[in-house]
């Protein structure tokens, strides 16, 4: 029970004053006595003689009938719209209510939060042996030429850059790092290449598989997404001349390949955009050291929090970890 820190009774305190007024003490003695006013003694004791022990406990002080309490018709509606994904501020305004009211009421349900409210359940899945399924996708960067004003600290020659930048230095263009995460264990291969051609993916495909033979991985299939390069006789003549099977998400699903999507999102953090680069070529030299620690080093939340060399070794006994100990 918690009181009030200038409580002058607790239930004690309170059991004493009705057991002082049993004793024959008068209303107002026993009053003075405790610290209270007659009408506080009055109301213990009352509540004693009616309810017993139970009586000198802390009632709720919300009231038992409220004139304008929201109807549970309108709270199951609040809730049908909300796994639909509306807003708070939606809801509101399609039932004319006030957002206070809405956002009470969704908190107090349970659905504060959207969260997946409303979307299918997630598909988690998990290859049992490496090699059984490669995920590989491309994220395009945007090429740097020069240092940002984050390096020089001069705004001025960024706007200069800005005005005359096209003349002076020409388009900057983009860079495609192309990925590639077993399945089973989420040991990587990247690579930084100039397009996304039929003819790169295949050749990074290539070197991929060279990567993950170096491992004792043997490769049976990748998936891909819908991308041209993917879908191209090139890419397909070089699955078959490497015997795999070659799986593609279903369109506009991006969640199927969803061990690449989550990898690329953690190399953007840690190497992409995780520090401040004067040139691209800055940038790819760090890549290096950043995969090293991916695959060796960091814990990964999915394995248990051990690195995907760990997790190799555990499911094929290659110890990867024992130049790195």
């Amino acid at each position: 029970m918690k009181l009030h820190a200038n409580a002058r009774l607790g239930v004690k305190g309170r059991a004493l004053l009705v057991g002082r007024i049993a004793a024959g003490w008068s209303l107002t003695e026993a009053a003075m006595a405790a610290g209270v006013s007659e009408r506080t003694a009055r109301k213990w004791r009352d509540r004693h003689r009616a309810e017993g022990a139970d009586g000198l406990l802390d009632r709720c002080s919300a009231p038992a009938v409220i004139a304008n309490r929201t109807s549970d018709e309108r709270i199951q509606a609040i809730a049908a719209l909300r796994r639909l994904r509306f807003s708070g501020a939606e809801i509101a305004e399609l039932l004319a209510m006030a957002l206070s009211t809405v956002s009470g009421i969704l908190t107090r349900i349970g659905m504060g939060k959207l969260g997946r409210l409303g979307l299918e359940p997630a598909q988690r899945y998990q290859r049992e042996r490496p090699g059984e399924l490669i995920h590989i996708d491309v994220k395009k960067l945007g090429r740097i030429l020069v240092p940002g004003h984050r390096v020089t600290g001069n705004r001025r020659q960024r706007a200069a850059r800005k005005r005359h930048g096209a003349r002076v230095l020409g388009t900057a263009g983009w860079e495609f790092v192309h990925i590639a995460v077993d399945d089973a264990t989420r040991l990587a291969y990247v690579e930084v290449l100039h397009d996304e051609k039929a003819t790169t993916a295949a050749a990074f495909l290539t070197r991929a598989l060279r990567f993950f033979g170096a491992h004792g991985i043997t490769v049976q299939a990748v998936m891909t997404d819908n991308g041209s390069c993917y879908r191209s006789t090139i890419h397909a003549i070089a699955c078959r001349a490497l015997g795999l099977k070659h799986l593609r998400t279903r369109a506009y699903r991006p969640q199927t390949n969803g061990k690449a999507e989550r990898f690329i999102r953690t190399m953007l953090a840690g190497w992409a955009y995780g520090a401040i680069y004067r040139d691209s070529h800055e940038r790819n030299t760090a890549l290096g050291g950043r995969l090293d620690h991916y695959n060796y080093r960091r814990p990964h939340g999915a394995l248990s929090h051990r690195p995907p060399a760990s997790r190799l070794h555990q499911l094929t006994g290659n110890n990867l970890l024992g130049s790195y100990s």
